[in-house]
């Protein structure tokens, strides 16, 4: 199973911006997502890539403002113009490749990072 190990989460200010890298052990031809949990709420996906050929799907609440990217055996998410309903801690994850054209849900993910803080707060 592939390990994933995120980072570049902290505290901003809203309106910042943070992005987030998720280093995978290995190269693997799966599709790739970034979850969020907030304290008291369930874990929820907010943006997916499936790769080659390259979609990308996005929770309505962070369209137009992260952007999901990946390069090899990186998954990164750039999120711009923060919010305090931003403030979660953020997950890597990888899902299967019969999960097609949607968000997965948390109990379709396959392997999960140990999540990294983000904190929007003046």
């Amino acid at each position: 199973q592939v390990q994933l190990v995120e980072c570049g989460g902290g505290s901003v200010p809203p309106g910042g911006f943070l992005r987030l890298t998720c280093a995978m052990s290995e190269y693997a031809n799966t599709r790739m997502a970034w979850f969020r949990q907030a304290p008291g709420q369930e874990r929820e996906a907010v943006a997916a890539l499936a790769y080659d050929p390259d979609y990308t799907y996005y929770a309505s609440s962070v369209r137009d403002r992260f952007t999901i990217s990946r390069d090899n055996a990186k998954l990164f998410l750039q999120m711009n113009s923060l919010r305090p309903e931003d403030t979660a801690i953020y997950y890597c994850a990888t899902y299967p490749q019969s999960i097609q054209a949607r968000l997965p849900d948390f109990y379709e993910i396959d392997s999960w990072g140990q999540g990294t803080q983000v904190t929007v707060s003046s």
